[in-house]
């Protein structure tokens, strides 16, 4: 059932080598590296072993009934329905912040409940999105490779007028 495209699933395992992603601007936007990523933001999320975007669109995913997240595009080049708002506390996505991700253009949360796949990803959680928001929609990076803030953003931050 559901789109047809490739299944987005989810692990216990916090250390698993197929589950890095990497953060870049939404569809047809600029995000330099090293920029820190403001809460509300719009984002895509590529999948770094397969090059493909975080996507959803208004499909029923086959376990839950929620809304389908995939794995959509080429090369890091997809569409507008690869872009999520980053909801977050404070000014910015904090390392060690819990975060939730809001489809741009459906507005459903990025989430996880709990039904698992059998065969042939037996025990591999089925990822959806969710219309309201709960605890099935809390986020925290787990490991990564982080860039220091830009120059441009310290002298944002830190600058004091007289």
């Amino acid at each position: 059932s559901g789109s047809g495209q490739q299944s987005v699933t989810g692990v216990s395992a916090a250390d698993d080598g197929n589950s890095y992603w990497r953060v870049r601007g939404r569809t047809a936007a600029v995000c330099e590296r090293g920029t820190p990523v403001r809460c509300g933001q719009a984002i895509r999320l590529t999948h770094l072993g397969t090059g493909r975007n975080l996507h959803s669109h208004r499909f029923a995913s086959p376990l839950s009934g929620n809304q389908e997240v995939s794995a959509f595009g080429e090369a890091g080049e997809g569409d507008y329905l690869d872009d999520w708002t980053v909801v977050c506390s404070g000014t910015y996505w904090a390392r060690d912040g819990e975060v939730r991700f809001q489809h741009a253009s459906t507005d459903v949360f990025l989430s996880v409940t709990g039904e698992q796949y059998g065969r042939p990803i037996h025990g591999q959680k089925e990822v959806h999105g969710m219309a309201a928001s709960s605890q099935n929609n809390y986020w925290k990076v787990m490991e990564g490779i982080f860039m220091q803030p830009s120059e441009v953003f310290k002298a944002e931050r830190y600058h004091a007028e007289l």
